[in-house]
């Protein structure tokens, strides 16, 4: 039995996200195959795998975006479902690889779209936010280093780091206990990448959040994650701690620097197995 499939029937009490024999495919192209995974609250899980995969659609399962063919989605032990998505949504902080803001808006602006769920229409319409969540608004914003003179700054202003810090920030809005990041530093060099997850990983566990996050860069991964969950071609074939993900298991997952080779069925690895530590 996979370690995934340990975690989501044995622990499964434990588990504020659990994901149970997830199929998905788009025609005839299957993009995630029994995928059994459960993730403990507060626990910063980072999700491996070269393009296509299936990492982002993985993600996108959690908040509804994207819906199993077969398969269940519990979020807080509660079925994911059309009855209760707008809810569950709520509790969801989403944070994206290209930031996903109104660069002509401020940054106080962006910061108060995370409370949308909680807002009426015509309150959001008018800018006319409640006082608990302008209030939110810049305590997250100290809390990710912007100050106070940048919140009337407009988005575009800001460098891609700083704009990061606003995505971070508006996704901590409605006090969300999941965070989703779908490739957050894909677009920033090494060390503003650096920075930024040392800045998630230390709101979330501050705040007691779960956060499922997608990146491409071993390294950071090695650093920052709790736990290493490595998908290719829409299956676990890792899943444990990041001290046991090293270069012999990177290899194996994206084949060698050149791209020249990938596991095949001569290989000791073969997808649907899942690696782990000894």
């Amino acid at each position: 039995m996979m370690m995934a499939e340990i975690l989501s029937t044995t622990a499964a009490e434990d588990n504020l996200l659990r994901l149970e024999r997830i199929d998905k495919r788009y025609g005839e192209q299957w993009v995630l195959r029994g995928i059994s995974l459960g993730i403990p609250r507060g626990q910063f899980c980072v999700i491996l795998g070269p393009s296509g995969a299936g990492k982002s659609t993985l993600l996108r399962m959690v908040n509804g975006l994207a819906e199993p063919d077969t398969g269940i989605v519990y979020v807080g032990g509660e079925r994911v479902d059309n009855t209760n998505l707008a809810r569950i949504r709520a509790g969801i902080g989403m944070i994206h690889q290209h930031f996903n803001l109104v660069t002509r808006a401020s940054v106080a602006t962006n910061l108060l779209a995370g409370a949308l769920p909680k807002v009426a229409l015509w309150r959001a319409l008018l800018l006319w936010f409640p006082a608990l969540y302008r209030r939110r608004a810049c305590e997250l914003a100290a809390a990710v280093g912007l100050n106070a003179a940048q919140l009337g700054r407009r988005v575009s202003a800001l460098s891609g780091g700083q704009q990061q810090r606003v995505g971070i920030a508006r996704a901590f809005m409605l006090e969300p206990s999941i965070i989703l990041a779908d490739e957050p530093v894909a677009s920033l060099d090494p060390k503003i990448s650096r920075d930024i997850l040392r800045l998630l990983h230390s709101e979330s566990r501050r705040r007691g959040t779960t956060v499922l996050c997608t990146l491409h860069q071993v390294d950071l991964a090695r650093e920052f994650a709790d736990r290493i969950v490595a998908v290719r071609a829409g299956e676990i074939v890792f899943d444990g701690p990041p001290a046991c993900f090293d270069e012999t298991f990177a290899r194996r997952v994206y084949g060698d620097p050149a791209g020249a080779h990938l596991p095949d069925a001569t290989d000791e690895l073969r997808v649907g197995e899942s690696l782990s530590c000894p």
